[in-house]
């Protein structure tokens, strides 16, 4: 058999690399942006495989202009730029990198919770502008996590571990999800709320960890503002389109909710003439929840294993679409 050639869309830690080079003949984009969709179809056409990115369109069009793919390795948990039944349509596996990340996902959360309970990042913008000029008993006052309520939506694996470090800050769990947990509500102390809306109203921190579908496009917009606490600080770490922005914008600036914090946005990168970034009671980063440098060395190798096993026809790490091995080209 010869030798798989194989296009990695942004360059990756060296040991996923070097295990790549060890058996495939490796095309590594080299810019810091990502590759343009014309790019990434010329640079595909010859390829056996893929190593993506979220930022990485996956869709027909691609398919079609890389008519020797076999596989494609997403090194993400996500997939929603994976048009994954025009894949399976074309025998083309789709790998994944769940699991590698769901700790440090879920401590950038809490950090997010916490810097904008406390205003970390005001702090520290008041400071640089020369604001500081004396102590005041009232000056940038905060929020205290124990005893508050976070309502959890969605306790898949990174929303359980928020819910344990909640626990440790002596904070009040509820949580609704697809399906409900009775052996984590008992171990963990959580409480299960059915309805949304019932969540908001209960909960002092909102944070969402559920997957971006048709479902839960702008699953929080004006209406599940509405329903929060005027005090209520909401984190989302999901995906941007969970969220309405322009309706968030709206709640943050009329005071319906007191705050939020960010890593991801509807238009990612995010423009600097989004009106949130207008508002002192906003914290936004910039897509790092599993920024760190253990966690992204272990994404790039399971992606990289998951490319290698595909194209070698033995059994993918984690594969999206198993049933495509049936009509994959061979």
């Amino acid at each position: 058999m010869s030798t798989p050639h194989v296009f990695v869309t942004r360059m990756i830690a060296p040991e996923a690399l070097a295990l790549l080079r060890a058996q495939a003949d490796v095309d590594v984009w080299p810019h810091e942006s990502p590759p343009s969709a014309n790019e990434l179809r010329e640079r595909a056409h010859t390829c056996d495989g893929l190593l993506t990115m979220l930022t990485d369109r996956v869709d027909a069009g691609l398919l079609d202009a890389a008519p020797r793919v076999r596989v494609i390795s997403n090194m993400a948990v996500g997939y929603d730029n994976i048009q994954v039944p025009e894949a399976t349509k074309r025998g083309v596996l789709i790998g994944t990198t769940p699991g590698v990340l769901t700790k440090t996902s879920a401590e950038f959360a809490f950090a997010l919770l916490l810097a904008a309970a406390r205003r970390v990042v005001e702090g520290d913008q008041f400071l640089r502008a020369g604001k500081w000029q004396t102590w005041h008993p009232g000056m940038l006052l905060g929020r205290d996590l124990a005893g508050a309520t976070l309502g959890i939506v969605g306790l898949g694996a990174i929303g359980l571990e928020v819910a344990k470090r909640a626990r440790v800050f002596e904070m009040h769990v509820a949580y609704t999800s697809r399906t409900r947990k009775p052996e984590e509500e008992q171990r963990y102390g959580l409480t299960w709320i059915h309805d949304l809306s019932d969540l908001l109203q209960a909960s002092d921190f909102v944070s969402l960890h559920v997957a971006l579908t048709e479902q839960t496009r702008h699953l929080i917009g004006l209406k599940q503002l509405h329903h929060m606490k005027r005090t209520a600080i909401l984190v989302n770490t999901a995906r941007g389109s969970v969220v309405d922005q322009k309706a968030l914008y709206g709640a943050l600036r009329e005071g319906v909710i007191a705050g939020a914090a960010l890593d991801v946005a509807e238009q990612e990168p995010m423009p600097l003439s989004e009106p949130l970034l207008t508002l002192p009671n906003v914290i936004v980063t910039p897509h790092i929840a599993s920024a760190s440098v253990a966690t992204r060395t272990r994404m790039a190798v399971m992606a990289a294993q998951n490319l290698l096993a595909g194209l070698s026809g033995q059994t993918m790490l984690h594969c999206l679409n198993p049933q495509a091995f049936v009509g994959r080209k061979k």
